[in-house]
């Protein structure tokens, strides 16, 4: 756990860091709804060499029905960002954004604060699970 994320290293190259998470957070009711690869985008805008990294748009449908019922610019914080990059040749690190953070910004809402605890433990799990 990091002060705003969801954080574990695995034993994984990172390539299988990504299917295992993927398939981990589709086993928890999250589908990935975009992926961007930061090595690729950062080589392609500034020409610069990065880490293998990559950024999961993540999104519990049920979840974000909720938040957005509580709060139409809760959308404005979806999806749930995932990152796998890697830290060598066969270690791979996973981190979720922590939803109590993100909806921070949302003070006294009590139903939005329900789905972020509903969905931090959903992540926290897929983590572990990994």
């Amino acid at each position: 756990m990091t002060d705003f994320g969801i954080r574990k290293t695995l034993a994984l190259p990172y390539d299988q860091a990504i299917e295992r998470a993927t398939a981990i957070l589709k086993d928890n009711g999250f589908g990935v709804l975009t992926t961007i690869d930061m090595k690729e985008k950062l080589k392609e805008k500034l020409g610069v060499d990065f880490k293998r990294y990559v950024i999961l748009g993540a999104c519990n449908p049920t979840l974000a029905f909720k938040a957005l019922e509580a709060e139409p610019e809760i959308g404005l914080l979806l999806p749930c960002n995932v990152i796998v990059y890697e830290t060598g040749e066969s270690t791979s690190v996973v981190s979720a954004i922590d939803p109590a953070t993100m909806v921070a910004v949302v003070p006294g809402n009590k139903a939005v604060a329900k789905v972020a605890a509903d969905a931090k433990a959903r992540l926290t799990k897929a983590i572990e699970e990994m």
